[in-house]
């Protein structure tokens, strides 16, 4: 029972929302769709479950995204992503952004992305993270079935790291709060391509590499969609997500990942 109910949740997180195409670049995480020419596009997410264990489980997931379009073939994106659960009173899980983004629509061979973002993960003692920065970015391949674009530039990053979050994982004596300001050499590369009339792949990478004597160790970030048109309205969708980070102010995993299946609704 609770393994079809885990099968049930998987479903319900997933995209159940108006297509957004444009290719969002999100600093940290996030893989959005790709372009179309209309105006103006907004999708939104929401999953809730309730489960009664050995505690009451509750788990909330919801991402957004508003997108702009200008006459001169820029447009402004706004995301968010939350995603939270408890176990009885304790919180297991904590972590979201908001991101505000101005870019190309893909029609110029070099154009800027300027953006800012906030974002918090009680799991690994990230109580904040601010940001903002500008890539250069250029359009290496647009076809009709592939594209490859990449883009470097640079961030700068205001942190604060909190062992004694609720939902901290790693409980260590010492260590309350770390707070952390650098610059960020950015590098992202995004490909897309259609494997079959009915099968879409779309992935980003991202090094992001601190500017200072720990260039070394670069923060590395993965993630991809596989896209399966099942009919007009419908797509079922394959997600896979990595973060890679040897640089990190508290004892934590250096490497997290994430995979789940969905469904995606169309207008």
């Amino acid at each position: 029972m609770i393994a079809l109910k885990r099968i049930h949740l998987s479903i319900l997180l997933v995209l159940i929302s108006i297509l957004v195409h444009a290719q969002v670049l999100n600093v940290d995480r996030e893989n959005g769709q790709d372009s179309t020419k209309k105006r103006f596009l907004a999708s939104f997410t929401c999953g809730f479950s309730s489960d009664k264990q050995k505690n009451k489980f509750i788990e909330f997931s919801n991402s957004g995204e508003l997108d702009y379009f200008l006459k001169n073939n820029y447009f402004f994106v706004l995301l968010n992503q939350t995603d939270i659960a408890f176990n009885g009173i304790t919180t297991i899980e904590n972590n979201g952004f908001v991101q505000l983004r101005f870019r190309d629509n893909d029609t110029r061979r070099v154009a800027p992305d300027f953006y800012t973002q906030f974002q918090w993960n009680g799991v690994w003692g990230l109580a904040n993270r601010s940001l903002a920065g500008v890539n250069a970015r250029f359009n290496f391949l647009e076809k009709r079935k592939s594209d490859l674009y990449f883009s470097i530039g640079g961030f700068y990053e205001i942190e604060h790291w909190n062992a004694k979050l609720a939902a901290y994982s790693y409980k260590i004596d010492g260590i309350n709060s770390v707070y952390r300001e650098m610059f960020r050499l950015n590098t992202t590369t995004k490909f897309a391509l259609k494997i079959g009339p009915k099968i879409d792949f779309a992935g980003i990478s991202y090094l992001q590499f601190p500017l200072n004597s720990n260039f070394s160790k670069p923060r590395w970030l993965f993630d991809s969609n596989l896209f399966f048109e099942f009919s007009r309205r419908v797509n079922f969708l394959l997600h896979y997500d990595f973060n890679y980070d040897s640089f990190r102010p508290l004892p934590i995993d250096k490497f997290y990942y994430s995979l789940n299946f969905g469904i995606q609704f169309k207008p």
